[in-house]
């Protein structure tokens, strides 16, 4: 009989383990070129429209992000920034119409950039009362490489999305691009 109870709980801990290796590798498993690919052309397609130059994909980048990621998925997910050294766009998305319950990296680089109309380029300022800093975060000149993450919130309240920018932009008072405000480098000349 003990020899039942001691089969029966390691059955049970090897199911376990394995429930959490797939559950893990969701949200680990992020470093295929279609991944990096639906966060890139989105990103770089945005670029091009004020001519600035294409970002790559850092692999630094997107192990800090999934880590954050996945921080954020087994505490609470809620949109809070990691105030790590890097540039940082977040998004969480819930259930959505139509039985679809994953947001994909589509939908949350779609929403930074729609805060484009929101952004006064010439004034260097967000319109009143709006947000417009993860717009101006992914046209940065002066960032050079991208990396993100996606996780399904453990309690099934939708999905966590982060993208991290390396170097960082958003420096006060500076515009993201030439041809914004008194656009000056941010880059050091060599």
């Amino acid at each position: 009989m003990a020899r039942s109870l001691n089969s029966a709980a390691t059955l049970v801990a090897v199911l376990v383990l394995l429930c959490l290796s797939s559950l893990h590798h969701h949200a680990f498993a992020q470093n295929k070129s279609s991944h990096k690919a639906a966060f890139l052309s989105p990103h770089n397609a945005a670029r091009a429209e004020v001519g600035v130059a294409k970002l790559t994909w850092n692999a630094t980048l997107a192990t800090y992000a999934r880590r954050y990621a996945a921080r954020r998925a087994a505490e609470d997910c809620k949109l809070v920034h990691s105030r790590g050294p890097y540039g940082e766009n977040i998004f969480w998305g819930s259930a959505r119409g139509g039985g679809r319950d994953e947001w994909a990296a589509a939908d949350a680089v779609a929403s930074w950039v729609k805060e484009k109309g929101s952004y006064d380029c010439e004034g260097n300022r967000c319109a009143a009362r709006r947000k417009c800093g993860h717009y101006t975060q992914v046209v940065w000149a002066g960032t050079k490489r991208l990396g993100c993450a996606a996780v399904e919130c453990e309690d099934g309240g939708g999905t966590f999305i982060i993208c991290s920018y390396d170097p960082p932009g958003n420096v006060d008072g500076k515009p993201p691009y030439p041809g914004c405000g008194r656009y000056e480098s941010d880059v050091a000349v060599q």
